[in-house]
């Protein structure tokens, strides 16, 4: 029984809060802690009611689970294990979260897909936590720049382990609130919009 309730997270607040959601055994699966999220949600209190909410690197989902919960307008969770994409599916049925969805794919490939390098609305939130020691970040921030995924006055929340320096942030991209725990960097960015797409509005 520990190890089946150690598979669960709980979501904290909003309209599910307190409910729990199970995720799989995977490699390399760690679910954003419970003090973790509850930073993070106190910073994003102003912004995440009505956001769209991109997921990049699901798990467990409990990033995106945490932000449909707290009013967000809809949800895209995208992950490579088909087992933890199962799982997030599952529990989408079970929350009947009818704007959320799941994409089982390389986040790499997902955000290089032609199709989407103009969406007609870009995500107003996307969360940014792969897995670490596999220098996945400075790609993931260079495609999620070059497509125009995060909408202008749009925020990026991004776990990692490396020094921000080595990542390569867009430097219209403001770092608003950054803490540390432990070894991991929590930073949540807002993106202005492009000097360029700026000047020609000016």
């Amino acid at each position: 029984m520990a190890k089946k309730s150690g598979n669960r997270l709980r979501i904290i607040g909003g309209q599910w809060r307190s409910r729990f959601l199970p995720f799989p055994d995977v490699d390399g699966l760690r679910p954003t802690t419970d003090r973790v999220r509850e930073t993070l949600f106190n910073w994003l209190q102003p912004v995440v009611h009505g956001a769209a909410v991109l997921d990049v690197f699901a798990g467990s989902g409990a990033l995106g689970f945490e932000a449909l919960s707290r009013g967000a307008r809809s949800l895209t969770l995208i992950e490579k294990n088909p087992k933890a994409a199962q799982q997030l599916s599952a529990n989408i049925q079970t929350l009947n979260a009818t704007t959320a969805q799941v994409k089982q794919t390389d986040a790499l490939h997902y955000l290089a897909q032609p199709q989407i390098a103009q969406p007609q609305t870009p995500f107003d939130l996307i969360f940014l936590d792969p897995p670490f020691s596999q220098g996945l970040l400075p790609e993931c921030i260079a495609l999620i720049e070059s497509h125009g995924l995060l909408a202008d006055d749009g925020w990026i929340y991004i776990e990692s382990e490396q020094d921000l320096a080595s990542l390569n942030i867009p430097p219209h991209w403001d770092l608003h609130r950054e803490k540390k725990a432990g070894q991991v960097r929590l930073c949540l960015y807002c993106r202005r919009a492009a000097p360029a797409r700026k000047a020609l509005e000016d």
